[in-house]
């Protein structure tokens, strides 16, 4: 089968920092089903690792972790799904990765693909999707208010492929007010778009525009990016006793800037509850089919911004470099070999 992969972390812009190779089909066993691989979507993970993680001597690490495609096979333990189910998932990061033609993922992990959405459509949406429900609703747990101060979100970074499926899932599921940063016209155009509020921009000290909405304090902030540079204005806007998450990777966080307020931190990685096979693995198939619903209800839409064509080498680099420019908004989208 094709697949696209890397032997040794490079820049992008090296000759084969990203390579078109064959691997051998794998086989279902267990809860795994085997997927032929339709179309995938590009993650700032997919960058991250890359750039940063070296594989074994000689053997090639495949890159990505989001898919839509059919289900070719079944182990003997699956139960959610059958050949030929159209499906939708984001994988896990210590499993090889969606950029090859077919690609064995646990079925706890995996959801109905959305009926009113194609392939390249429905494969934006899976890891982001995941991220901002677990972060929204099982880390800073937005449902319960905090005590006052204003039931509002700061999400930062709102147009990037977290943020904008965060800002969604916030307008349709709670009645938090949502504040939305960026700082370009077209991504606060982006953001305005998909249902914020307000925004502001996050090239400038954010507590001050914050405080000049005139809500009050927020009760919560979702940092996807930067959070490092953002730390002492997300502690100075939020209210007493609020809820922080994050899900970059900050060189340093000075937790103390949280505890004068008694702020809580949470961080949200989607790829835990796979990593350690936690007993909620299945929320993750469950949350996903409930995106699958909201996205064929018509609440919620993909947040696809770019398809980079077909599921090769030169148009994954054209995706990294992209990402990695820091002026992506949405998701980048691949289909077909």
């Amino acid at each position: 089968m094709h697949a696209v992969a890397y032997f040794e972390p490079q820049p992008i812009t090296a000759e084969t920092s990203l390579v078109d190779i064959d691997l051998p089909k794998p086989e279902a066993r267990s809860r795994d089903i085997l997927v032929e691989v339709k179309a995938i979507s590009v993650n700032p993970v997919d960058t991250k690792i890359r750039s940063g993680v070296k594989p074994e001597p000689g053997t090639p690490k495949v890159l990505g972790w989001d898919a839509a495609g059919v289900v070719a096979a079944v182990g003997p333990e699956v139960k959610f799904f059958k050949p030929g189910d159209e499906v939708f998932y984001a994988g896990a990061v210590d499993r090889p990765g969606t950029n090859s033609e077919f690609h064995l993922v646990d079925e706890r992990i995996v959801g109905r693909k959305p009926s009113s959405l194609d392939f390249s459509a429905a494969a934006a949406l899976p890891l982001t999707s995941i991220t901002a429900w677990e972060a929204l609703f099982d880390r800073l747990h937005v449902e319960t208010p905090v005590v006052g101060a204003a039931n509002a979100i700061v999400i930062v970074g709102g147009a990037g492929g977290v943020g904008s499926i965060a800002i969604q899932l916030a307008r349709k599921l709670t009645n938090l007010t949502v504040i939305a940063t960026a700082s370009r016209p077209e991504t606060q155009a982006w953001v305005r778009d998909l249902g914020a509020h307000y925004v502001i921009d996050h090239s400038k000290p954010i507590a001050a525009q914050v405080e000049a909405l005139g809500i009050g304090a927020p009760a919560f902030v979702f940092s996807t990016t930067n959070t490092d540079a953002h730390l002492a204005e997300i502690a100075s806007l939020l209210a007493p006793q609020g809820r922080f998450a994050l899900i970059d990777d900050p060189k340093a966080l000075d937790v103390m800037l949280l505890k004068r307020k008694s702020i809580s931190l949470h961080w949200e990685l989607m790829f835990t509850r796979a990593l350690f096979k936690t007993p909620d693995m299945e929320a993750q198939h469950r949350i996903l089919n409930q995106v699958s619903e909201l996205v064929d209800e018509g609440k919620i839409k993909t947040t696809l911004a770019d398809d980079f064509g077909p599921i090769n080498a030169a148009n994954l680099k054209k995706a990294h470099a992209l990402i990695e420019s820091g002026r992506a908004k949405g998701k980048i989208v691949l289909s077909g070999f």
